[in-house]
């Protein structure tokens, strides 16, 4: 609501290469208050419902551009992740998104006040958005790369060496609870790489719950630092969210600080290990079905359950990692689906395995507007 009458000076660096390419701009999409929230919900415009049942939740923080997609709005859609942002909606809406690796597109807000914070410049990566995995290819090649805009980011090309046909399968990964039918839209995402002739195999990758630990300090740590200029800018429904998912760590010191990046690197040499013997790591994006309007902050139990159901994107986001969110079927009335992780760089590998997912399982919205 406070920015509700702010207009950015100039394009971001992805949005300035998509007009590069011919891309026509349509409009921006909902989001809740700066994007910290799981649920499309904004104070100013209220809840993006989900496009395959009212009154439940198309994901966030990208929600209104992935139900916007799924429901024929628009072709392809940006946006950003640091949580599961791109992946999150893309798996409520039942399309697709790739959260590339940090360094692989170029960020950066030209009007923006403050410079970015360390959460971000660590964990944060803009993508693509799309109902098919060849659209969320083509605008990956679109906007990847480095641009002056961003000190972080370089030019590698997509495509990497060859890479063994293996597959750790993580169908209900550590940490609480997976539904039934999200672990069955795992496996059927593994029935369709086998069938592509991959070698799959239901293996964990190491150092899970460290990862999720890693990413939470980091996060709450960095946001701790941004709160009292952020506060001011986020509506009721964004504040309860924070409140009923705090959790309380000492304040931070020199010492913590480098304890906490020394145990990030410990994690990314175990997963850079791993990766040598499995180059994809498939498992889901929510282990939980989207679920209804008001849930994330009815109260503390419902808050935290929702903090544990998005608990798999999470070590994408810390270790700087390509991921692809792939639909994967329809239970209950809600889409199912399968997210595929890989190496540094690897987006490659993601893009090839989310295609054969999609070639033997079909594109599940039915609105594929034509030109």
């Amino acid at each position: 609501m406070a920015l509700k009458d702010y207009m950015a000076a100039s394009d971001s660096p992805i949005v300035e290469k998509m007009r590069d390419a011919g891309a026509v701009v349509l409009a921006r999409t909902n989001m809740p208050d700066l994007g910290l929230r799981i649920n499309a919900e904004s104070s100013l415009y209220g809840p993006t419902h989900n496009p395959w049942k009212h009154g439940y939740t198309a994901g966030g923080s990208s929600g209104g551009e992935a139900a916007a997609i799924a429901s024929g709005m628009s072709p392809i859609g940006l946006g950003n992740d640091i949580g599961g942002s791109l992946r999150n909606p893309a798996y409520c809406c039942g399309i697709t998104s790739i959260k590339p690796s940090r360094g692989r597109v170029a960020q950066g807000n030209p009007s923006a006040v403050f410079e970015m914070a360390l959460n971000s410049q660590i964990m944060l990566a803009d993508g693509v958005l799309a109902r098919h995995v060849r659209d969320v290819r083509l605008g990956l090649e679109v906007v990847m790369g480095a641009h002056r805009g961003d000190p972080q980011t370089i030019d590698a090309p997509l495509e990497g060496r060859p890479a063994a046909k293996r597959v750790a399968l993580v169908a209900e990964p550590l940490g609480g609870e997976t539904d039934d039918d999200v672990a069955e839209g795992v496996r059927r995402a593994g029935r369709a790489l086998e069938a592509a002739g991959y070698e799959v195999e239901e293996v964990e990758p190491p150092l899970l719950f460290d990862a999720y630990f890693a990413w939470t300090e980091l996060m709450l740590t960095s946001l701790t630092v941004s709160m009292p200029r952020l506060a001011p800018l986020i509506g009721e429904g964004g504040q309860r969210f924070l409140e009923l998912t705090s959790i309380e760590f000492p304040a931070a010191t020199g010492a913590s600080m480098a304890l906490m990046h020394e145990n990030r690197y410990r994690v990314a040499r175990a997963w850079r290990e791993f990766f040598t013997t499995y180059p994809l790591i498939v498992g889901p994006t929510w282990t939980q079905p989207p679920f209804e309007h008001g849930y994330d902050i009815r109260d503390a139990e419902s808050a935290m359950k929702v903090v544990e159901l998005f608990r798999f994107v999470l070590p994408a986001n810390l270790l700087g990692l390509p991921a692809v969110c792939v639909p994967t079927g329809v239970a209950n009335g809600l889409p199912t689906g399968a997210q595929i992780i890989g190496d540094l760089f690897r987006e490659d590998l993601c893009l090839n395995a989310a295609e054969a997912v999609e070639h033997s399982l079909g594109v599940l919205t039915p609105i594929d507007p034509r030109p």
